[in-house]
């Protein structure tokens, strides 16, 4: 090992989970403005599931660090950073970058994690968090009495999603295979089986008059069930392209394609509005603003988290060096919540 070095993991370019490869360095410097961060948890997400296939939309050239987000103490500051940062726990959304021993990021860029929270706890809230809260509250803005569809309701955003709409006064009906049902009964949720049931006719049983949103990360051609499942004034949320993760050919393509269909839905004269999630959307734009929402809204979570309304779902803990496992662990499909990588 590398006591007191750089340890990250690298992504040679389309390989399978064994394929990954681990390198050893030296500790980045902090320069004007940035951090640099000790990592305590990391995890896999389904984007870098899509990036060892070559199919994240826009992911850098190969070979790359992964790790869309992390938690960690603040090891080091630069020029122009507040020193009291130091010492720190903090989160952050890197996008890549995350699957390393010590990661240097932008200072505006962290969030601090309340006392009382772990590592690996405050790790599965947060691009899951942010995405959930920001789909709920910000895209669809539900309201309590409202009722909607989440697809795919025991994994690592639809497992904050519901939890976020139940404590806002939602009804929900979620999917997801039956042995996670007790589960989410448990959270107040009525459950469908994608995998025996015909989810849609399910739902229109539930909900005659249709439903005020769905939130679907599985994209290609059941996005117009999804579309159909809604009421007038209804919003679909589509967040991913899960049914293409396998696909070869362009990486563009589902989602332009997905784009292109949400352009014409919300040309229709229904009242209903269709979007297209993307946690980035403004970055380069408003950088400013994005990091004032992003800052506000991991706050909200955290808060629901220390409040009782969310909780961390933590399907396995692992280390870097185990990263093959963690990541075929993440892609079977068996566990529910976040598979967290630890240093």
């Amino acid at each position: 090992m590398n006591p007191e070095g750089l340890v990250e993991v690298v992504l040679p370019g389309k390989v399978e989970p064994e394929g990954l490869q681990i390198r050893y360095g030296a500790v980045p410097v902090a320069g004007p403005g940035q951090v640099v961060i000790r990592m305590e948890a990391t995890g896999v997400s389904f984007a870098e599931q899509q990036m060892r296939r070559g199919r994240y939309y826009d992911q850098p050239a190969f070979p790359f660090v992964p790790g869309y987000d992390l938690v960690g103490t603040v090891l080091a500051t630069g020029e122009g950073v507040e020193p009291g940062l130091s010492g720190t726990r903090v989160a952050a959304l890197v996008k890549v970058g995350g699957w390393a021993s010590h990661v240097l990021v932008d200072a505006a860029d962290v969030v601090p994690v309340p006392d009382g929270i772990g590592a690996a706890e405050a790790e599965t809230l947060v691009v899951n968090g942010i995405t959930a809260w920001q789909m709920l509250h910000r895209t669809a803005r539900v309201r309590a009495g409202q009722t909607i569809v989440v697809l795919g309701a025991n994994g690592g955003v639809g497992s904050v999603l519901i939890q976020l709409a139940r404590a806002a006064g939602v009804k929900v009906i979620g999917t997801a295979s039956a042995r996670h049902h007790d589960a989410l009964r448990e959270r107040g949720v009525i459950p469908v089986d994608y995998r025996t049931e015909n989810v849609a006719a399910r739902i229109r049983e539930l909900a005659p008059g249709g439903v005020d949103a769905v939130f679907d990360h599985v994209g290609g051609r059941g996005i117009a069930d999804s579309w159909s499942l809604l009421a007038p004034g209804g919003t679909l949320v589509s967040y991913g392209s899960a049914s293409t993760r396998d696909d070869e050919g362009s990486k563009q393509w589902p989602v332009l394609k997905l784009l292109g269909r949400v352009w014409l839905w919300n040309a229709l004269p229904n009242g209903r509005r269709a979007y297209f999630f993307n946690l980035w959307a403004g970055r380069a734009l408003t950088r400013n603003r994005f990091r004032a929402r992003l800052h506000a809204d991991l706050t909200q979570v955290f808060a629901a988290f220390q409040g009782g309304d969310v909780t961390a779902q933590i399907a396995a803990q692992l280390p870097l060096s185990r990263v093959a496992e963690a990541l075929r662990l993440a892609e079977s499909g068996t566990v529910a919540g976040k598979v967290v990588l630890n240093p």
